[in-house]
């Protein structure tokens, strides 16, 4: 069987870390002197996964996730992880690709609250490849829920949920991170 890859998206333009007074990329923000970017892709390279970056610019994330899953199109599945995801362990990504076997979609789930990366098999590839806007993959996300395709993972990894948006995310991801 074929393995799944890691999607790690940083097409985005940022546009609400700036808004909310963040100096330059939020991928390039630094987090205990390591950028954002960087450090998602620590996790992702520690996961012992295959991994495709996203960062040529898209107009939007449905954009991204297409372009990536074309880029990746043998590929045995994918893990759809925004960059903006540094706290995110290595470990959770091999759960979500284990837990892949069998369902349409993964929905990792921490606290209750719905994260990253969201898994997808290998015959979701057509429907991931044609997709197209800012909404990402939520209506196939929404299509298996209603046929019975999801398979909740509840983590014990916050990093999953600390998504860095604005300065504010930032500093929490910090004390997050000196917690640890």
């Amino acid at each position: 069987m074929r393995s799944p890859v890691v999607l790690v998206l940083a097409s985005g333009r940022g546009e609400r870390f700036a808004a909310a007074g963040g100096e330059g990329s939020k991928l390039q923000a630094l987090l205990a002197g390591v950028p954002v970017l960087q450090r998602t892709l620590q996790a992702v390279r520690a996961s012992a996964l295959d991994w495709h970056l996203e960062d040529a610019p898209h107009p939007g994330m449905g954009d991204s996730i297409a372009a990536a899953v074309r880029a990746t199109r043998g590929a045995g599945g994918w893990l759809v992880l925004p960059g903006d995801l540094p706290l995110v362990q290595p470990q959770t990504l091999q759960a979500v690709a284990a837990a892949l076997a069998g369902h349409c979609v993964v929905l990792p789930r921490f606290g209750g609250q719905r994260g990253h990366p969201v898994g997808f098999p290998a015959e979701c590839g057509d429907a991931l490849a044609a997709l197209a806007g800012e909404q990402g993959a939520a209506a196939l996300v929404r299509a298996s829920a209603a046929a019975g395709r999801v398979h909740v993972l509840d983590l014990d990894d916050a990093g999953i949920v600390t998504d860095i948006d604005t300065p504010a995310d930032l500093a929490r991801a910090q004390e997050l991170l000196r917690r640890q």
